[in-house]
């Protein structure tokens, strides 16, 4: 059973030189499979011999103290040297590979679904053909980049990847240009927001629009299918994304141009430019290699709204330099320079009080800015719009763009300053106010404005006046001017006082009625009694409505009725005049002294018809004195001491 076993083995030795050779020419796995398949069929008996195998003696001797590493097919034996240089010539045989490196390759066979590539390890191994297909000339014995995913999988398969290959190829490629600075082919595949989707090396990078020349190009679609040169610019390593540049390639060959032709810059040179770029701000000017840039402000002499008024993209134009900086490289250009300055061709004979025409071309609070000729400008402040004294802003009178004639009122040709006036175009109302409004005079003014003091009307344009808040009522007191009329309101007033030199009039309202308190003082005069109401009360007494729409005050003192309770608001009660003042408007009121001298009143009354009955009685008893008895006597007493009760 040994001696058979023995013959069916085959030695190391021989089996090492043709595993090589079966690697190195294909080696499928698939033949490698079926030689291996026919050990296991030979030895089925040695699988089925129990656990305790049967000493079998030999010329070795016991099969325990066999050596079978030293026993070969025929029977040969390898001494230690022979053996250690098999095994290495064996190891040697197979190459030695990392897992997730990228490797060369060869086919070996080509199916629609798969394609076998050798790498000279023990296997060989599998590649799905999608991953090929943008290659379809591909053939068996073309090499390739392969990665090594895993070099066993669950199914002692080789597992490889040419496309993750391809990307990490290309991502160390373009990791290699980026920190070289290296110029690298591209091709342009499409368009995208903003710029361009360009193929490097595989990987889809993104070309913005700035960065495609140095001029602004409004057409992307003319750079789709071409091939160009970049830059890499940056490289996102976390989301794997790569920007490229056109532009850098330029700017490298316009650096040494600028650097040239900024030397041979100076201030007042006249240029030839053509207009690269034109923003809100100013307008960029090629100068042939170098760019400079006119402000708005440096365009026309005139006020202008936005630079596309003067110039448009691509014009050519003559532009003088202006300044220029060296380290920064910026140069300030200028267009209306090339002209004279409107302010040089203004009419010599224009003088101060003369009238001109121009159109508003700007709008401020403080005033409006009127253009007479193209850069020749006056301003007209707000103050100078109107003859009226009332705060107002300058787009209350005008709007950018009205035609308007106005009075030069100041002139400097050295500073090159104007300003106009419009109020003067119309007669000045103080200029004979005094004749229209004199004093006593009446009329009908407009509420403008309030203040805690009174009222500000306006008579007319540029004549105004003050109500003061004492001269809105005779009667009422007022608190505040809201609570008698409004803004906007017609209110009728009398002139009290004119103040020509600080253009100033006092009015009247309550003057159009006469003095009601002349009639008030006979109506209601110290001691008289008269109904009243009580309106609001106050800390030290109450606000009593009386008849005619007069008010009065009563002290709390005098606010105690007869059945000594306080009065309160809306009783209506008898009250009487202690104090009035004609001057001051004022008039005291009291309820309890109605009450109280009432009383007093009564008790005089009874004295007084005592004392006379008395006084009749004293008459009667001289008269009759000498008809009196003693029985009259006694009578005469009775009644006496009865008065004098009564009287206490």
């Amino acid at each position: 059973m040994s001696e058979e076993l023995l013959e069916n083995q085959e030695p190391v030795a021989e089996q090492a030189p043709a595993a090589k050779e079966n690697q190195v020419e294909q080696a499928p796995v698939a033949e490698a499979q079926e030689e291996k398949a026919p050990v296991a069929e030979e030895l089925p008996e040695v699988e089925k011999k129990p656990r305790t195998m049967p000493t079998i003696q030999n010329e070795y001797g016991s099969l325990d103290n066999f050596d079978w590493s030293s026993l070969d097919k025929k029977g040969h034996k390898y001494d230690d040297q022979e053996k250690q240089k098999l095994e290495e010539a064996y190891t040697k045989s197979f190459k030695s590979i990392d897992e997730q490196a990228v490797i060369m390759g060869t086919v070996v066979s080509i199916n629609s679904r798969e394609i076998v590539v050798n790498i000279g390890f023990k296997s060989d191994g599998v590649i799905a053909a999608s991953e090929l297909r943008y290659n379809p000339d591909l053939k068996i014995g073309d090499k390739i980049e392969v990665y090594v995913e895993s070099q066993e999988d669950a199914n002692g398969q080789l597992q490889l990847s040419h496309k993750k290959a391809r990307i990490l190829k290309s991502w160390q490629r373009v990791n290699e240009a980026y920190d070289n600075q290296e110029i690298i082919t591209g091709y342009v595949k499409s368009r995208t927001k903003g710029g361009l989707i360009v193929d490097v090396f595989g990987i889809e990078a993104f070309l913005p629009g700035s960065q495609i020349d140095v001029k602004p190009i409004r057409d992307y679609d003319v750079f789709v299918d071409k091939t160009m040169e970049f830059k890499v610019v940056k490289i996102n390593h976390e989301y794997k994304n790569v920007v490229v540049s056109h532009k850098a390639l330029i700017e490298d060959v316009i650096e040494a141009q600028k650097a040239q032709i900024i030397a041979g810059l100076e201030k007042g040179q006249i240029l030839e430019g053509t207009v690269k770029n034109i923003t809100s701000y100013g307008v960029f000017i090629d100068l042939g290699g170098v760019d400079g840039l006119i402000h708005i402000t440096d365009l026309s002499w005139g006020r202008i709204i936005h630079p596309e008024e003067i110039v448009q993209l691509d014009q050519k134009i003559n532009v003088v330099i202006l300044d220029f900086d060296e380290n920064k490289k910026r140069i300030a250009l200028g267009l209306k320079q090339l002209t004279p300055h409107p302010w040089d061709a203004l009419d010599p004979n224009l003088k101060v009080g003369d009238k001109v025409k121009g159109k508003v071309v700007v709008i401020a609070d403080y005033g409006a800015f009127v253009e007479i000729l193209p850069g020749v400008e006056g301003l007209i402040h707000v103050s100078e719009m109107s003859w009226s004294q009332h705060l107002r802003t300058a787009h209350d009178f005008l709007k950018v763009g009205d035609e308007v004639e106005a009075v030069v009122l100041t002139l400097d040709r050295e500073e090159r300053k104007m300003s106009l006036g419009i109020k003067q175009l119309i007669p000045d109302p103080w200029a004979d106010i005094l004749t229209k409004y004199p004093v006593g005079s009446k009329h009908t003014a407009t509420v403008r404005n309030f203040t805690n003091f009174g009222i500000f009307v306006e008579l007319e344009e540029g004549v105004d006046g003050l109500i003061h808040i004492s001269d809105l009522s005779w009667s009422k007191k007022i608190k505040h001017p809201a609570e008698f009329t409004k803004i906007g309101e017609p209110i009728e007033v009398v002139v009290l006082e004119v103040d020509t030199e600080n253009r100033r009039l006092s009015l009247g309202h309550k003057q159009l009625e006469e003095n009601p308190w002349d009639v008030f003082e006979t109506v209601f005069t110290v001691g008289s009694i008269h109904e009243g109401t009580i309106t609001s009360m106050t800390d030290k007494g109450a606000i009593v409505a009386l008849p005619y729409g007069i008010e009065g005050f009563a002290f709390n003192r005098g606010l105690m009725k007869e059945d000594k309770s306080t009065a309160k608001v809306d009783e209506v009660l008898p009250f009487r005049v202690i104090e009035f003042s004609k001057e001051a408007k004022k008039i005291t009121l009291s309820h309890t002294k109605v009450w109280q001298e009432t009383k007093e009143d009564e008790e005089k009354r009874i004295k007084a018809e005592e004392k006379k009955k008395l006084k009749d009685i004293n008459k009667v008893n001289e008269s009759n004195a000498e008809k009196t008895t003693l029985g009259d006597l006694n009578i005469l007493q009775s009644l006496k001491e009865d008065l004098e009760k009564n009287e206490q």
